[in-house]
């Protein structure tokens, strides 16, 4: 059960990415002038899908502060790379952008080295050591 943060937050980041690129490539390019430009990130913001993806990535931060409470941050950070794969694959599905052979072997690198470097990492939360920080600082 206690991994299901770690998916919220994984599926609630991935849901604004898309619905950020999906809306926003419908508005254009971002001007040049500095009027304008505020003109159209005020007209971004006052979409409905785009605020969608604000909110997603606000619940995404939810579902990792719960995860927190309950894996250790080296622990439950690696998943976090499932997010490259997951948008990659479906920026190709949805905006059919390519899926070369250099983005397929440096995402692959990517995980193959966040896996390696997880390696010996506990999920416990508990196995944690006592440290100088606290929330009281």
């Amino acid at each position: 059960m206690n991994h299901f943060f770690i998916l919220g937050t994984i599926f609630f980041t991935v849901y604004g990415q898309l619905i950020l690129k999906w809306r926003i490539s419908r508005y254009g390019e971002l001007p040049d002038s500095l009027s304008d430009r505020i003109q159209f990130l005020f007209r971004l913001l006052l979409d409905g899908y785009i605020l969608s993806g604000f909110i997603a990535a606000f619940i995404a931060s939810l579902f990792w502060m719960a995860a927190m409470t309950k894996f250790q941050l080296s622990y439950a950070y690696p998943f976090m790379s499932l997010a490259f794969v997951l948008v990659m694959f479906l920026s190709a599905f949805f905006f059919n952008e390519p899926v070369t052979l250099a983005k397929t072997l440096g995402l692959t690198l990517i995980v193959a080295g966040i896996i390696i470097g997880s390696q010996g990492v506990t999920s416990d939360k508990t196995d944690t050591p006592s440290s100088s920080l606290s929330a009281k600082d």
